[in-house]
């Protein structure tokens, strides 16, 4: 691999070679794929950095399993592109990278005085779509609704997913049950685990044991104990009881971790106490074993203490459990929540100077132009979608794509936390309940319009005359 000391010294103008990789708003504008900006010069080359183009983020089909998708990441999104800016030292270091001597003084004059000040359409987060609906639209001068591909990529992709597990374990776990969220163990990157905090929440679950994220979220972090407590103290302190004490001298009445040695057993000391009216407990917790069997023995023995079950829980785990008849009342989400099947969103041209194109490679065929979603409900579940282009009317349908910049400038306030869980319950309310089943789901049925479908037709035989004259 080839080293840039020079790039290294221009941008972080320190001297170690493998410095900390750190990141921060100002370095949003270099979060990106190479080829964003190589496009973006090359555009700029050949004058049509200026055209107006609008770009559509969809995905092209659900994950497997799946009947719907929680739209998520439109805050950072929005944060992002009112953020993004080049400083002087990071076009520096582009330039040290020898990638773009070739690129005119135009394109660094462009990065220097750039920002974002395209349109930006949008479903609200907290909105259930299905495959080929476009959650995102940019619609900008052509070299930055190009550049801002990859991030709005990673934030969507990511919190989208997650907030679709969040909503799918809310679904079957049930309104009274309580699902607390700790995958930052386990999400991808420091940066991943904020965001699948969030995305958790609003998705449905009730808190995270991230504390920076809680914070930063206005939230109250939540969490228990670990198995190493109980070790240390117990060695220390002569028995698991002590631990247990220990533990709720300076946090009293605290969710205790009872697996640790054995769990029926801790579980019949613990409730010695509270019978006794020596100890209040709110609650214990499961993290191993045979979950049905021992949650079951636990509540006879504490029938009054709330039971917290966790190890690598899921919706389809969640719905076992209940099926079997475990005496649970809450669980913690971490690995399979933060993790799993990618949502594969893509980000595609859709209109060029007023022009629609479409892609048509075999298998990754898109829809030319800039759409619309429209949604049509029949005693309060949703009925059908319907895919047409943005002047189309909707009749008796709800628009879902929204304007929420224009001109660069953000047109409302950012949502609270609460509004987009609330929006969350309401439309995974909303599906019918053939799309919400874990087992073979069945998407809402999305329709084509004839004006979209008529549109597509026109620009595949405008595509193939042009290429036939190349020929």
């Amino acid at each position: 691999m080839t080293t840039l000391p020079d790039l290294n010294y221009v941008y972080k103008q320190q001297s170690q070679q493998n410095q900390e990789l750190n990141l921060s708003a100002d370095d949003y504008s270099l979060l990106t794929d190479l080829y964003q900006l190589t496009m973006a010069a090359c555009y700029t080359g050949v004058g049509i950095e200026q055209r107006r183009a609008s770009f559509e983020l969809s995905v092209r089909r659900l994950p497997e399993g799946f009947g719907y998708l929680i739209a998520m990441g439109l805050t950072q999104a929005l944060e992002y592109l009112a953020k993004i800016r080049f400083s002087s030292a990071q076009i520096a270091a582009l330039q040290a990278t020898g990638i773009f001597a070739h690129a005119g003084d135009r394109f660094w004059s462009l990065l220097a005085e750039g920002k974002f000040t395209g349109d930006v359409w949008a479903v609200p987060e907290g909105t259930a779509v299905f495959a080929n609906q476009p959650l995102l639209r940019v619609e900008a001068p052509l070299w930055q609704a190009q550049l801002v591909e990859t991030y709005l990529l990673n934030t969507i992709n990511y919190q989208t997913l997650i907030a679709t597990k969040a909503a799918r374990l809310r679904d079957v776990a049930g309104e009274s049950a309580t699902l607390l969220e700790f995958g930052t163990r386990r999400a991808f990157s420091p940066q991943g685990s904020l965001w699948a905090a969030r995305a958790a929440l609003a998705g449905g679950l009730d808190s995270t044991s991230n504390v920076l994220a809680a914070l930063q979220l206005g939230q109250k972090p939540s969490g228990t104990m670990a198995h190493a407590l109980v070790m240390a103290l117990s060695a220390i302190e002569g028995t698991e009881e002590q631990a247990f004490s220990a533990f709720h001298r300076y946090f009293p009445g605290a969710p205790l971790l009872i697996d640790t040695y054995d769990t029926i057993a801790a579980a019949g000391r613990l409730a010695e106490k509270v019978n006794s009216g020596e100890m209040q407990l709110t609650g214990v917790r499961l993290d191993s074993g045979d979950l049905v069997t021992l949650s079951k023995q636990v509540r006879s023995l504490l029938p009054g203490v709330p039971i917290f079950a966790s190890g690598d829980l899921d919706e389809w785990e969640i719905a076992r459990l209940k099926a079997a008849g475990a005496q649970i009342d809450g669980y913690g989400l971490g690995t399979r929540l933060v993790t799993g099947s990618p949502v594969n969103g893509v980000y595609k041209l859709v209109d060029i100077d007023g022009i629609p194109v479409m892609k048509q490679s075999s298998g990754k065929l898109t829809y030319p132009g800039r759409k619309q979603i429209f949604r049509s409900f029949t005693g309060g579940k949703v009925k059908a979608d319907r895919l047409g282009l943005l002047g189309e009317s909707s009749l008796d349908e709800k628009p879902l794509l929204q304007l929420v910049v224009q001109e660069g400038e953000q047109l409302y306030p950012l949502e609270s936390l609460a509004t987009i869980r609330q929006r969350t319950a309401a439309s995974v309310a909303s599906l019918p309940q053939q799309t919400r089943r874990l087992d073979h789901p069945v998407a809402v049925e999305v329709e084509i319009s004839e004006g979209l479908r008529v549109l597509t037709e026109e620009t595949k035989k405008r595509t193939a005359e042009a290429l036939s004259t190349q020929r």
